[in-house]
């Protein structure tokens, strides 16, 4: 897949577009993974949710914990919910990680919920959720942020979920609503997406591009026979960032990053 790289390219640092001037730098939320960290200017401003798109096995739900252990590292409070994956079994990938450390789930830093037990608790067990049981999703996922005091959350994968909300105009308010109620609590979010057929999205429903402050974008490409791991800024609301293509691999140290250099390529999927 190759990245759409057709929107307009990003102000420079310290400039608001259209206006003379220094910008108001926001504060930021530091991913942990020093090359996404160094093209976003020091992380990803604080209170954003970010979406991170892509398709089967180019590293979204890595990224995405990495994201949390080296914020839980930081003494600040992470949540992972997981919609299709137990907990266990995603633990015990995240282990094969010399980053990992389990001391931070013991002792709390670092919190695993799966979502089809909340779904169980609360009584949603219908294929599609009403608007009464969205209103109470939202609500559950921001008490559950409140009362843990998280700082950081992933949602993996928000496809999951909104399969179960189908109609574009819910997950529209679905989503304004929980990034608002995130916003407010000062909690900084990454929701999981896979990407649909249409090569022109970053999601399956093309809502979910619209309405998140940041995407994401991870892809396979070929390279002399060998398949690279690609990612990409598309978007960020509140920081200038560069939008150059990086190769990124899966370490057992974590996630580097590295200039993609587009020569010899043999195409992707």
């Amino acid at each position: 897949m190759e990245s759409p790289s057709d929107a307009p390219a990003s102000a420079p640092s310290g400039t608001t577009p259209g206006l003379m001037g220094p910008a108001t730098i926001l504060p930021r939320c530091a991913t942990g993974i020093e090359g996404l960290d160094n093209i976003l200017e020091g992380g990803i401003p604080r209170g954003n949710m970010v979406l991170v798109a892509g398709s089967v096995g180019t590293g979204k739900t890595t990224l995405s914990l990495e994201f949390l252990v080296r914020g839980a590292e930081r003494g600040e409070r992470s949540l992972f919910i997981s919609v299709t994956e137990a907990s266990s079994k995603l633990i015990q990938n995240l282990s094969t990680f010399e980053f990992f450390r389990r001391d931070l789930i013991e002792q709390g830093s670092l919190v695993f919920v799966d979502l089809p037990v909340i779904y169980d608790r609360l009584g949603l067990g219908e294929e599609e959720l009403t608007g009464e049981e969205i209103d109470i999703l939202i609500r559950t996922i921001r008490d559950l942020v409140r009362s843990l005091g998280a700082q950081r959350l992933v949602l993996d994968s928000l496809t999951s979920v909104c399969y179960r909300i189908r109609k574009d105009e819910q997950i529209r308010d679905f989503m304004l609503r929980l990034g608002q109620e995130l916003n407010e609590l000062g909690c900084t979010s990454l929701l999981v997406s896979e990407i649909g057929p249409n090569p022109a999205r970053y999601s399956l429903h093309g809502v979910e591009e619209a309405i998140v402050d940041g995407v994401i974008l991870l892809w396979n490409t070929r390279r002399f026979g060998d398949i690279l791991r690609v990612v990409q800024i598309v978007k960020m609301r509140g920081t200038s960032h560069s939008r150059a293509q990086y190769v990124l691999e899966l370490t057992p140290i974590g996630i580097l990053m590295a200039p993609h250099l587009k020569g010899g390529r043999e195409g992707g999927p």
